[in-house]
């Protein structure tokens, strides 16, 4: 008996990878239009990027995402660049908004072919430099606040080397039908959709909002500005909202985010102002080149000041820290780890972190 073919395993959260498709295979869009599928680019949770070129022309000025015809993401994100991401619609956007421009890239063509006895959904975006992801592991996985700042901004943004894009819409949804908005309705089948390091405590429920978007961003602006991801949250939290130096400005996002009702339209004018502010605070108000490598620290002349050998490196940096008070304050709110402060919990940190008490060490 003939062995069974093996079948390639689900992505994460049950998706098939694609198989690999040739380079130079062309396929045709639901407009008669022909793509000429280029080199692999990557693969993500759902499908694969490649680049692509227009059937006739040799530069690969496109990408084309792949996946199985089977798949759901795509298909989402193929209707909502439907409903607005065609070229012409953008245009005209971004002419009635007098914006300089829109970070969002506008849909070329799509459509299914199949190769190799299986059925695929493809998708043609516009090519793009480096994402966000790569300049941060290019950067030691942590970015200056005024690259932050000024990300944040461009994205919040109602409605080149300085642009910022937003391309995967997979999980995009109306929150509006026929003029009302969607009610609260947790689904236990969309829970925890999306990276779980980024997403929202709606999207843990498996409902989404705006105010899901903000909260969503403004974990995204944590991890850039301290280079760490909310693995820890007690200790993330108390590194956070305790140090002097802190991001003032995400921490009033999110506080705001906070008290957001699931329906309420977020005020981003207000969202921008606040990343505004901070912008002017460090003194970067009027400059809006995108900047991502971190500034050299300045090291100190003269660095030698203990007598004898020193430590090893390790054990020097461990030496150097003092030592840690295992006691906890009283009424001090303990997160179990992987759980995501509730409004009043953000609000008692506020008042603490306002109140800023004297930390004394007590004598032997």
């Amino acid at each position: 008996m003939a062995a069974k073919p093996r079948r390639k395993a689900p992505a994460k959260g049950g998706y098939k990878l694609p198989e690999p498709i040739p380079e130079g295979t062309e396929v045709t869009d639901t407009f008669k239009k022909c793509w000429k599928i280029g080199p692999k680019i990557g693969s993500g949770g759902f499908g694969t990027v490649y680049f692509a070129s227009e059937a006739n022309k040799k530069e690969y000025d496109y990408v084309v995402k792949v996946e199985y015809h089977d798949n759901g993401p795509l298909f989402a994100e193929m209707h909502c660049y439907h409903s607005i991401g065609k070229p012409a619609q953008l245009a005209e956007w971004v002419k009635k908004k007098k914006l300089s421009y829109l970070g969002l890239s506008p849909c070329y063509g799509f459509g299914s072919f199949e190769y190799d006895n299986s059925k695929y959904r493809f998708m043609i975006i516009e090519r793009f430099d480096k994402d966000l992801q790569k300049l941060l592991e290019e950067n030691g996985k942590k970015f200056p606040a005024k690259a932050v700042y000024l990300v944040g901004m461009s994205l919040i943004n109602k409605g080149t080397e300085n642009q910022v894009y937003l391309v995967d819409m997979g999980l995009a949804c109306k929150y509006l039908r026929d003029g009302a908005h969607k009610k609260e309705m947790p689904d236990p089948k969309k829970a925890h959709n999306g990276t779980p390091e980024f997403t929202s405590r709606d999207a843990h429920r498996g409902c989404f909002s705006r105010r899901s978007d903000l909260e969503i961003l403004c974990f995204n602006l944590l991890q850039w500005l301290s280079g760490e991801c909310m693995e820890d949250v007690d200790e993330f939290l108390a590194e956070l909202f305790g140090d002097e130096n802190c991001p003032v400005g995400i921490k009033k996002l999110l506080t705001y985010v906070s008290k957001l009702s699931f329906e309420e339209e977020p005020d981003y004018t207000l969202c921008k102002k606040v990343l505004k502010d901070e912008l002017k605070r460090i003194g970067c108000e009027n400059d809006t080149t995108l900047e991502f490598q971190m500034a050299a620290k300045k090291t100190a002349a003269k660095t030698k000041t203990t007598k004898g050998p020193l430590l090893p490196n390790k054990e020097n940096a461990k030496a150097a820290k003092p030592p840690k008070d295992k006691r906890k304050p009283e009424n001090e709110v303990q997160l179990d780890p992987g759980m995501i402060p509730t409004p009043a919990m953000l609000e008692l940190m506020n008042k603490r972190t306002e109140a800023k008490p004297t930390k004394t060490r007590r004598k032997k």
